[in-house]
């Protein structure tokens, strides 16, 4: 099997050489990854300056640009084969609920499935891996398991991308997998309003408190109770359900 690999918080990234030693005994691993942090990037691409890719060493490339130009530059110019699966992460921080609209991480995945091929997004649901990398051989066999599990399926789901989250308790109290739906979250305070070093008034976006809500199965609740959440996700954000009830509160005009 050919594996991509990109991620958001940059090819230096701790979390992305985890998830490189985890896929390297599945398969051919490329890296193609930002050259510096591009958190909450959402799915932008970078369209008023060219792309600049630096081949680091064998099937490693980083780039000047976001994660969703990492997919399709690395798809479009830079491996010479279509790979068979597209992973991304692993992010140093949850993924979940409202986060996907957000994250780069997930949206690279995104940009994977839009080309037709089946995509992974890993996120460590415990904070910045770069504050305790001993984590790290922690991880790999576990994120080894994760990965061989959801390549081997006997159908991957069409045109859907998987979204996993991993719980921050250690390894041998994970209680197993489960498969999730997106919980719903609230931030609060997360504006944090401050001053210049002249005494001009700024906003910094970030920090806060987290209030969660959802059903029973959703992606927070497994993460909570020690289990790796999945979230079966897709492109198509349309609502099927309100269409199908139409005729309770549509009119033509």
């Amino acid at each position: 099997m050919r594996f991509l690999l990109t991620n958001d918080d940059g090819i230096l990234a701790q979390g992305l050489q985890c998830l490189e030693e985890a896929a390297q005994s599945l398969g051919e691993v490329t890296v193609v990854a930002p050259d510096r942090e591009q958190s909450a990037m959402s799915h932008s691409l970078t369209l008023h300056h060219p792309l600049r890719p630096v081949k680091r060493a064998e099937r490693r490339w980083q780039v000047d640009g976001t994660p969703t130009d990492c997919v399709m530059l690395a798809i479009e110019a830079l491996m010479p084969e279509r790979p068979d699966f597209l992973l991304s992460g692993i992010n140093h921080g949850q993924n979940m609920g409202e986060d996907v609209l957000y994250s780069g991480t997930v949206s690279a995945a995104m940009e994977g499935l839009a080309f037709g091929i089946p995509s992974v997004a890993l996120s460590f649901a415990g904070g910045d891996m770069r504050t305790d990398i001993t984590r790290l051989g922690e991880l790999v066999p576990m994120v080894t398991k994760v990965l061989a599990h959801l390549t081997s399926l006997p159908a991957f789901p069409r045109d859907t991308l998987f979204n996993v989250n991993l719980p921050p308790c250690p390894v041998g109290e994970i209680r197993g997998m489960r498969l999730t739906r997106l919980g719903r979250r609230v931030y609060s305070g997360s504006m944090q309003p401050m001053k210049d070093p002249w005494g001009r008034k700024i906003y910094w976006i970030g920090g806060g408190e987290i209030t969660w809500t959802g059903e029973d199965d959703s992606d927070f609740r497994a993460i909570q109770e020690g289990y790796i959440s999945v979230t079966p996700l897709h492109l198509d954000l349309t609502h099927f359900n309100v269409l199908e009830s139409r005729s309770e509160w549509w009119r033509d005009p």
